[in-house]
């Protein structure tokens, strides 16, 4: 069976020549093998080169009036659109620094006339040969790295929507919670942006490492998952022995994340992130924290960020038992505790940015509805002895 040339797409050729005779010997010569498109000055070579359906190859001469050769090709290699397109100089400049030049502009071949036409069509062969596997694996670059990109966003939604489920299953076990999840986590981001610019932090708070803590907050109160109803639920004041229980969240939280960890076979960033926030954000400036005791600059500074973050909103928020301290209160306590629970510097961020804590709480506030639900969970634990 003999292949239908008519459904093999020719290569198109744009030829630039401002001599007429010029550009009908090289239409003649081309013709047969190729789609041939003239432009008899610089101006219009730049407009057909920029056009759809673009040429596959240009041969171009050098001395033209007006735009010569050399700015036609100046101007193609610096246009995103033609840089791609193989030059090729057709011209009578036959001097070494004539062809040097046109080759440091980004020609791909330099050819003097007058020309040897076997030598021609053998040249410009060999260039579409070339920048059709040129293309071929752009296209392929372009595709692997569209995949990529696709299987990244795939990756990170799956860890977000894994991070969230784990989240929201801590969240269901504490009836008080309610939207305490999305509200710290908007803080600890605002708070960590504010203290960018504190020369205390700032290399460390890189835009890498708040998207990490802003991924990881969710899961500072994964532990609680591992505490008894009768004290997670409790409404109202603990005992001492209840409170040595609920203290243990916080390595609880740890060693699930630890687990997930060896689980997997890796070390994931954002997961150790979360495992020092898990442990660490009831730990206070002054070293009287649980459940290590670290104080200053040996808690992690996740960790410390989010202290400030889960006090505030641990202030702010209505509880089934209580009603939610005023803005205005919560950050005096926060302000009383700068050097004892709390880091210093952050207080002072925290203190100008309390505003912007102020609108998170607004946006995710629990709703009266919400509280409902608690009230009635909390009535039907009691009612089961849980």
């Amino acid at each position: 069976m003999e292949l239908d040339l008519d459904f093999v797409e020719k290569k198109t050729i744009l030829v630039v020549d401002d001599t007429p005779d010029n550009l009908s010997l090289m239409s003649g010569l081309l013709k047969d093998d190729y789609k041939v498109k003239v432009a008899n000055n610089g101006e219009k070579a730049l407009k057909i080169a920029a056009a759809d359906p673009q040429p596959d190859l240009i041969l171009l001469d050098i001395m033209m009036p007006g735009m010569d050769g050399y700015e036609v090709c100046q101007f193609l290699k610096k246009n995103p659109a033609t840089v791609n397109i193989p030059v090729i100089f057709l011209t009578a400049k036959a001097e070494v620094e004539d062809e040097k030049k046109g080759l440091e502009l980004g020609a791909v071949d330099y050819l003097t006339k007058p020309v040897s036409p076997p030598i021609v069509m053998a040249r410009v062969k060999n260039h579409l040969a070339l920048k059709a596997h040129a293309d071929f694996l752009r296209d392929k670059s372009d595709y692997l790295e569209l995949e990529v990109a696709k299987r990244t966003r795939e990756v990170m939604a799956i860890q977000d929507v894994t991070i969230l489920a784990m989240a929201s299953l801590a969240e269901t076990r504490d009836s008080d919670t309610g939207n305490h999840i999305r509200r710290t986590q908007f803080y600890i981001k605002v708070l960590a942006q504010k203290l960018k610019g504190n020369p205390r932090f700032g290399a460390m708070l890189t835009d890498d490492y708040i998207n990490l803590l802003f991924k990881s907050a969710p899961l500072h109160d994964i532990g609680k998952v591992g505490i008894p109803d009768r004290i997670l639920l409790k409404p109202g004041r603990f005992t001492p022995d209840e409170f040595e229980i609920m203290k243990t969240h916080t390595s609880l939280g740890k060693d699930a994340i630890e687990h997930a960890e060896e689980q997997l076979g890796m070390n994931v960033e954002f997961l150790s992130m979360a495992k020092d926030i898990a442990l660490s954000h009831q730990e206070k400036w002054d070293g009287s924290g649980y459940p290590q005791g670290t104080a200053g600059d040996a808690i992690p500074l996740s960790a410390r960020l989010m202290a400030v973050a889960d006090v505030y909103d641990a202030l702010i928020s209505r509880r089934v038992y209580k009603e939610g301290m005023p803005h205005e209160k919560a950050v005096s306590i926060i302000a009383e505790g700068k050097g004892t629970h709390f880091d210093p510097d952050m207080v002072d961020a925290f203190i100008e940015v309390q505003e912007d804590f102020r609108a998170v709480a607004k946006r995710y506030a629990d709703s009266d509805i919400d509280m409902e639900k608690k009230k009635e969970q909390l009535e039907r634990l009691a009612g089961t002895g849980a």
